[in-house]
């Protein structure tokens, strides 16, 4: 029978040595591909956060821009409104009378025609209001107008 020499036996491993490191490696050698659950939990409670802040902040903005434009609309009907009393010696009853039509970026956020009122009183006057329809009616400001004596209301949004 042969003996095995002192190095064979300081080498030699234990079968229940043996066991944990063949599978030792086969476990450090794999990785987890992916995200975990938590990790995609937290970034769409981030984009969730974001989106909350972000939109209505957004529809703030275009709403004040609409504001904007309909203020313009409304100042340049008014500029025409002077120059139709200096012409004809009295104002224009409607926007159409100045050849003035409401762009198309105002009929859907505020009602169509723009209201001009013009009574034949002495002097002569008018009062051009627009009234804010749908999404632009939850704006700060849903009445804009603007009169013969340059009086605009209300006056915080001019």
């Amino acid at each position: 029978m042969r003996t095995r020499s002192t190095r064979q036996k300081a080498t030699a491993v234990p079968r229940y040595r043996r066991w944990t490191r063949r599978a030792r490696p086969a476990l450090r050698g794999t990785s987890a591909a992916g995200f975990s659950l938590i990790e995609l939990v937290i970034v769409v409670a981030i984009v969730g956060i974001l989106t909350a802040i972000a939109i209505p902040a957004y529809l703030e903005h275009v709403r004040k821009s609409a504001r904007a434009e309909a203020q313009s609309f409304l100042t340049d009907l008014a500029s025409r409104q002077q120059q139709h009393l200096v012409d004809k010696r009295r104002y224009a009853t409607s926007a159409l009378a100045l050849n003035m039509a409401t762009p198309t970026s105002l009929t859907r956020r505020f009602a169509d025609p723009v209201t001009v009122v013009a009574p034949d009183a002495v002097p002569p006057t008018f009062r051009i209001t627009a009234q804010a329809v749908g999404d632009q009616a939850k704006d700060k400001c849903p009445t804009l107008t603007l009169d013969s004596a340059g009086n605009r209301e209300p006056a915080g949004c001019w």
